[in-house]
């Protein structure tokens, strides 16, 4: 079968790129052919299958974005900030640029990703000719779709309304969906169709190999790689730094963006620190929000309980966005005592941020982590990285909100019942010290109670995730087979009771 797939995007970075990246290897694995249309530049450094064809159309430099970002060789330009002609232009560029492919190779079933304007696309470039599936992968509806309804609603009701099915990662996007479309038949045409997990690379490793594995990604990054990927100068002497037979190593992996939580963490972390002196953070990601982080280390390393709390205050502010206090941190900030002060410094050294990693580099990271947190404060389609550092054994701490709820919900059974509160938190005013409370229980257990639980997370996400069932449920949904796909499950607004 030859498949058709429009991401308009990179392939590397974030989720929906990974996604992508992912998925055209696991329809190649099965046999099948695959015509990908994307806006990565550099997609033979990526060593993909002989099966899969990559076209990227000319977009005249401009590549609109769902949030503010900076994209190597293009000008990033929120929707929101594009004017009409400006839309236009690039949804012409892109529609031609598939006609092409589709001339050239006739494809049986097509995706598009995002719901704005992988789909409008694909509408109007295919005419009906070829069957074809949405997949929603959160970003486009909430931040884009969602706030300009009058601009790109039309837009995402016209590339809706020709799909088979529509794929979604959570119950959770599914509602957001259904409410911002409003669109009658469309719950009936909508399935879940969540990320994958390579369970081959994202595995449980020993102390001996995971040791191995980090310093093979010191080494990359030594070797002047992470330059052009936005990677942090220290970043190498840090992971080489590394030991998982001594430190307890914490990580975040995700945009550097306020509505990502990261500040919650790094609050967090004088309370860990005073518990578990050998943990140590690390802070995989790049974005706007980068140099607003860092100035929030500086100041945990000096602190600057002031400083900390203009951090607090301006809180979009700082990357590029409208003023708007961090409502959470600041009420934290408020209580924080003499002990966290105290121990702020110490807790600083032990944060290290490498900057941008590819995808395939977070299986030399994530084995060596005993936990991984996602503390988002805003809602995601789905817990991507969580399930990938189930997969390695590390606890996936979580926000209890939207898809990663559902991802909690899924691995919860897996442990004992008194350790299943540990997978996720609330977002509130105490968000700050029960991320950091979960954290020192989960690193203070005894040895065999965590390893019994490390090990059933990660036979856990091996048994619920793989990307080859992800892209048999995506070919099923651009033929309009939708019996045999999940509804979206009933929503998961916390964790099982123990």
């Amino acid at each position: 079968m030859r498949i058709l797939i429009f991401h308009g995007y990179l392939l590397r970075g974030t989720g929906s790129n990974i996604y992508n990246a992912s998925i055209v290897r696991a329809f190649a694995r099965l046999g099948h052919e695959v015509e990908l249309v994307c806006q990565e530049r550099r997609w033979e450094e990526l060593d993909l299958p002989d099966a899969v064809t990559v076209t990227v159309p000319d977009i005249g430099g401009v590549l609109p974005v769902y949030v503010a970002d900076r994209y190597e060789g293009y000008e990033a330009v929120p929707y929101a900030e594009l004017d009409d002609a400006g839309v236009e232009r690039y949804i012409e560029a892109n529609v031609r640029a598939v006609r092409e492919v589709v001339e050239r190779t006739r494809p049986d079933v097509a995706l598009a990703n995002h719901l704005v304007m992988g789909p409008v696309i694909l509408a109007r470039a295919l005419g009906g000719e070829v069957p074809y599936a949405v997949k929603v992968h959160g970003s486009a509806l909430e931040y884009t779709v969602r706030p300009h309804r009058e601009r790109f609603l039309p837009y995402a009701l016209e590339g809706v309304r020709g799909a088979e099915g529509v794929l979604v990662g959570s119950r959770h996007t599914a509602e957001s969906l259904w409410e911002v479309l409003d669109e009658p038949g469309l719950p009936e045409r909508t399935r879940l169709g969540p990320p994958g997990v390579d369970v081959h690379s994202f595995r449980p490793r020993p102390p001996a190999e995971a040791a191995e594995g980090l310093h093979h990604l010191a080494g990359r990054l030594r070797s002047g790689e992470a330059a052009e990927w936005g990677g942090e100068p220290e970043a190498a002497d840090a992971l080489d730094s590394l030991d998982p037979g001594r430190d307890r190593i914490v990580s975040y992996v995700g945009k550097l963006i306020v509505s990502k939580g990261v500040d919650l963490l790094l609050a967090a972390w004088p309370l860990v620190v005073a518990r578990v002196p050998e943990a140590r953070l690390v802070i995989v990601g790049f974005g706007t929000y980068r140099d607003a982080l860092r100035r929030f280390a500086d100041a945990l390393r000096s602190a600057d309980l002031g400083d900390l709390r203009d951090i607090a205050a301006r809180g979009r502010e700082l990357e590029g966005g409208p003023p708007g206090a961090l409502r959470h941190l600041s009420s934290f900030l408020d209580r924080a005592g003499d002990d966290w002060r105290a121990a702020a410094p110490a807790a600083a050294e032990r944060i290290h941020f490498t900057g941008r990693l590819e995808h395939d580099d977070l299986p030399d990271l994530l084995p060596a982590c005993e936990a991984q947190v996602m503390p988002s404060t805003f809602p995601e389609a789905f817990g991507m990285v969580a399930a990938e550092a189930a997969a390695c054994g590390a606890l996936p701490l979580s926000a209890n909100h939207s898809g990663m709820a559902e991802v909690t919900a899924t691995l919860a059974p897996a442990l004992e019942p008194g350790l299943r509160p540990l997978l996720a938190f609330d977002v509130g005013p105490g968000s700050v010290e029960e991320i950091a409370a979960k954290l020192v229980e989960w690193l203070t257990l005894d040895d065999s109670t965590r390893g019994r639980a490390r090990a059933a997370l990660a036979e856990a996400a091996a048994g619920q995730y793989g990307w080859e069932s992800v892209a048999e449920g995506v070919i099923a949904a651009a033929q309009g087979r939708l019996e045999g796909l999940p509804s979206p499950a009933p929503p998961a607004d916390s964790v099982p009771d123990p």
